[in-house]
């Protein structure tokens, strides 16, 4: 999160930079939708992609080698893609190369299913689609309207109906009901659960989906599955709050069972424990019983919203003692480890939440004796829904951490911020910032140290520590201003040390799930990536790039003052005079905003490292401003454009000659100049729009970005003794 101080001058030079940014950050090439947004295993499908800034696509991939796609010869954005028989049942991300790098992500299912397509209309139940039981259905929402489906169903025989579309990065909040064949309701889903009946009678049935507020599009995607009873609910992406489970070299699945009835007669079990659980029936209150010494300390972790649930669980633990029970703890929510946004929209934090409505904390045991520890779900007084699991663990203290990144964003005036998916692509001479928040576990408030590999060439990541005590760092990756246009599956990692070993950790990477333009017309919603790529383009470079003058480690004693000369290459106008500058990283983020000016070559940082009060130690940290540079997109494709229109003139004049030549001869020869000069004139007009559009968007804009440096390293040595402490 950028600091509020950075928020404020960021807003000042926006008020008074001279023109209104018509453009929040740089174009990054982002995957809007893949239609169908699934398939079976061991099937080809074909699919369509849409997106933003994705010209010169040259690949479809995925975060599965399971999954491989050709492109479709004479089909610009069509791809047959081969789903591996063994491919396991799952959501994967799906992104694209284009000339900017790799896209942002869109999911692309994977189910054992038969798949089919929604082809025509279906808003009435007289047109509603035929759907056999034991399949899936792709589709887009009508707007304003409500999707029809019948199937067959026979007395006695369960079947499960599931609408997917939250959890595959659909703008569709589902609503489900289930109708006989004529339309009456029987049942009502809108909270994105399993439609689950029991066909009093055979005969035909009814689905009908709509979109909560009646929205509609190609945004807005759902995969409907019709199935035979029990049913597991579609596989779906994972929220960022999934981020700290499981901990390290946890089981797959739980040692022991809860078993009713256990609401009022408690399940006698033993600590430490693992016990698999559901909230189920509704209002269900599991209580578990054991015994305890004085001194002891429990760590009690539950996890169940982080499993992708609409749960909030609740952990009470009570002591039992001449049949009364006195309360020892109550354990709720598991705190973000930095504030998030608290609307939606006013950036006083990021809009990615780390925390979780799950349970993780602790208790102590005052007295030898009995003890009842009871799991409840706070949501679930009135659902009945088997598939609300939860996983309930009690430890002894096994300290540990959890991580996450993203990228920074920005804010512009209050209440507008401009929250965007931001796939990690970057131009040469650029350099990207991204949060990393740890979730500690157990008591662990050691330092981390944050690392990244498998980059490709040109490209270079520097950690910035989180500090002992702290949630949150930075990692900061760059490209050199030569990288040549590459891509990799990077890896990012956390080390700490805990009880005198070495630990090394996952850092999971989140995202917006769609660019949020007007932030106070749509709320972001952001999830975990499956994986980490990277990409540097040589289609373009970036605005400004701040570097160092010498690449080495700085040094100096403490209390000095230490000088670091910097370099800056500035490729794009900027508005204004100069650019406000500040810190970040752990001990320097206190360093005063300071001015550089406009076009300087160089500029030589000073710090007073006695002001700053900087222990000796080796350090790390980077410099951020924002401004608003005039920025042209794609230049290179209007001589392009210019040279596709001045053919596609010469051939309409020549058809249109030759037509004319014709015209008083031979009918069947006239009748086809006339069609070929038809189609040079659909050639033309189509030339002349792509020279409009391209010669539109190379037009200069003024655009917002985020400026970051190459990150700084310095190494502060313990001051000389002075005489009097000799």
């Amino acid at each position: 999160m950028l600091s509020k101080s950075t928020l404020t001058f960021a807003a000042s030079v926006l008020f008074a930079a001279s023109a209104i940014a018509q453009q929040v950050t740089l174009p990054l090439p982002r995957i809007l939708t893949v239609m169908p947004m699934g398939g079976q295993a061991g099937q080809n499908v074909e699919v369509t992609i849409t997106g933003e800034n994705i010209e010169d696509v040259t690949e479809l991939t995925f975060s599965t080698p399971k999954i491989t796609a050709k492109p479709v010869a004479g089909a610009p954005n069509k791809f047959t893609v081969n789903i591996a028989a063994d491919a396991a049942v799952g959501v994967y991300d799906a992104r694209v190369m284009s000339r900017l790098g790799v896209s942002s992500a869109r999911a692309f299912s994977v189910n054992k299913l038969p798949e089919v397509v929604r082809t025509k209309a279906n808003n009435t139940v007289e047109t509603a689609m035929a759907l056999p039981v034991g399949t899936i259905c792709n589709a887009t929402m009508t707007k304003r309207a409500v999707d029809f489906y019948s199937f067959q169903a026979l007395k006695g025989q369960p079947v499960a109906i599931d609408c997917a579309a939250v959890g595959i990065d659909s703008r569709l909040t589902p609503v489900l009901i289930l109708a006989d064949s004529k339309g009456a309701d029987l049942k009502v889903n809108r909270t994105g659960g399993i439609i689950d009946f029991t066909p009093p009678a055979d005969g035909t049935y009814i689905i009908k989906v709509s979109d909560l507020t009646y929205q509609g599009g190609e945004r807005h995607f759902y995969r409907l599955a019709l199935q035979n009873s029990p049913a597991l609910p579609q596989p779906q992406t994972q929220t960022v709050s999934a981020m700290s489970w499981p901990p390290a070299d946890l089981a797959t699945n739980a040692a022991t069972k809860e078993t009713e009835p256990n609401n009022k007669d408690a399940q006698k079990i033993t600590l430490p424990c693992d016990i698999g659980g559901a909230f189920y029936p509704a209002a269900d209150v599991d209580t578990f019983e054991f015994t305890a010494k004085k001194g002891e300390i429990w760590w009690v972790e539950v996890a169940s919203e982080r499993l992708g649930l609409n749960t909030d669980p609740f952990v009470l633990v009570q002591q039992v003692k001449d049949g009364k029970f006195t309360d020892v703890a109550e354990l709720y929510d598991i705190a973000p480890p930095m504030k998030v946004t608290s609307n939606g929209y006013s950036y006083d934090g990021p809009p990615y939440d780390a925390g979780s409505p799950d349970v993780m904390g602790k208790f102590e045991v005052k007295e030898d004796g009995t003890y009842r520890l009871q799991v409840r779900d706070l949501f679930g007084g009135t659902r009945t829904d088997v598939n609300n699991i939860y996983r309930l663990i009690v430890r002894q203290a096994a300290p540990d951490f959890a991580l996450a990144a993203w990228a920074v964003h920005m804010t512009l005036r209050n209440g507008d911020r401009a929250s965007l998916s931001k796939p990690m692509a970057l131009r040469q001479g650029d350099a990207r910032a991204f949060e990393v928040v740890v979730q500690r576990r157990d008591g662990f408030d050691g330092e981390i140290e944050i690392s990244m590999e498998n980059l490709p060439q040109g490209i270079s990541a520097a950690g910035l520590k989180i500090g002992k005590g702290k949630t949150y760092g930075h990692l900061i990756l760059t490209a050199a201003d030569n990288a040549p246009r590459g891509f990799g599956l990077a890896k990012i990692t956390g080390k700490a040390v805990i009880g005198g070993k070495e630990v090394m950790r996952p850092v999971r990477v989140a995202s917006m799930e769609w660019s949020v333009k007007d932030a106070k017309g749509e709320i972001p919603a952001a999830r975990l990536m499956a994986d980490i790529p990277v990409s540097v383009t040589d289609s373009e470079q970036a605005p400004l790039t701040i570097a160092l003058a010498e690449d080495k480690v700085f040094e100096a004693k403490a209390g000095e003052i230490l000088k670091i000369p910097l370099k800056l290459t500035w490729r794009n106008e900027f508005n204004g005079t100069s650019i406000k500058v500040k810190a970040y990283g752990e001990g320097f983020s206190a360093i005063k905003e300071f001015d550089i000016p406009l076009k300087a070559a160089t500029h030589e940082l000073a710090l007073n490292l006695t002001e700053l009060k900087i222990a000796p130690g080796d350090y790390s940290f980077a410099l951020q401003s924002l401004g608003i540079c005039k920025y042209r997109y794609n230049p290179a494709a209007v001589p392009l454009a210019e040279a596709e229109q001045k053919k596609a003139e010469q051939l309409l004049a020549a058809a249109a000659a030759e037509a004319k030549k014709l015209a008083a001869t031979d009918a069947e020869a006239a009748k086809k100049a006339a069609e070929k000069q038809k189609q040079a004139e659909a050639a033309m007009t189509a030339a002349s729009t792509r020279m409009k559009s391209v010669t539109t968007a190379a037009n200069p804009t003024d655009t917002v970005e985020i400026l970051i440096s190459q990150p700084i390293r310095v190494s502060v040595k313990a001051a000389a003794p002075t005489t009097a402490s000799k």
